[in-house]
């Protein structure tokens, strides 16, 4: 049985896109897309900026593909490309906070919702109350356990692909991630 294209490894795909194969580095953005514009979103804290910079990242990709190494994952390579730009973006700015709101057509912003439907409407209130205040927790941490609690939740990264993207030890990353989530866990205390 022939595997699909969309199912061939990170790594395949590259080599057939470095022959020429463009459909095959379509693969990978479609692969890497929702992923890559979420954590840039929360990054940026401006959903269509983090559309722009997700595309800026799959071009600047496409470009330096000759380049890539594959003795490392290629998410990893892609998402250092687009955390690369968000930083550049962030420093251009000038602004230290990651927003978990996004941003309407109109430019308003509107609080993510983390609605159950199982839930009646003083839950969805709850819901609302828990968003802001996860919103403020997380933009209260560390910036060094932010970062990776973004790079986890938004990014949907392992322990091992962060500990691979931030060149630092394994044991490091789920240290920091653990005592980020244990502040997490105690400012929320009231929610759980």
């Amino acid at each position: 049985m022939k595997m699909k294209r969309d199912q061939r490894a990170d790594e395949a795909l590259v080599l057939l896109a470095l022959d020429g194969d463009e459909e095959a580095f379509a693969c990978i953005v479609r692969r890497y897309q929702r992923r890559l514009t979420a954590f840039l979103g929360q990054l940026v804290g401006d959903i269509e900026l983090a559309r722009e910079l997700a595309q800026e990242a799959f071009i600047r990709a496409w470009r330096a593909l000759p380049r890539y190494d594959s003795h490392y994952r290629f998410s990893t390579w892609l998402f250092r490309i687009a955390h690369n730009l968000g930083i550049d973006q962030l420093r251009r700015r000038k602004l230290q906070v990651v927003s978990l709101y996004r941003q309407d057509q109109s430019g308003d912003e509107m609080e993510l919702e983390l609605q159950d439907p199982a839930k009646d409407p003083f839950g969805h209130l709850e819901n609302r109350v828990l968003a802001r205040e996860l919103k403020t927790v997380i933009n209260d941490l560390k910036p060094e356990y932010r970062e990776l609690v973004l790079l986890r939740h938004f990014g949907g990264f392992s322990y091992q692909e962060i500990a691979d993207f931030k060149e630092m030890p394994l044991g490091t990353v789920k240290n920091k991630l653990f005592r980020a989530h244990s502040v997490l866990r105690n400012a929320l205390k009231a929610f759980l």
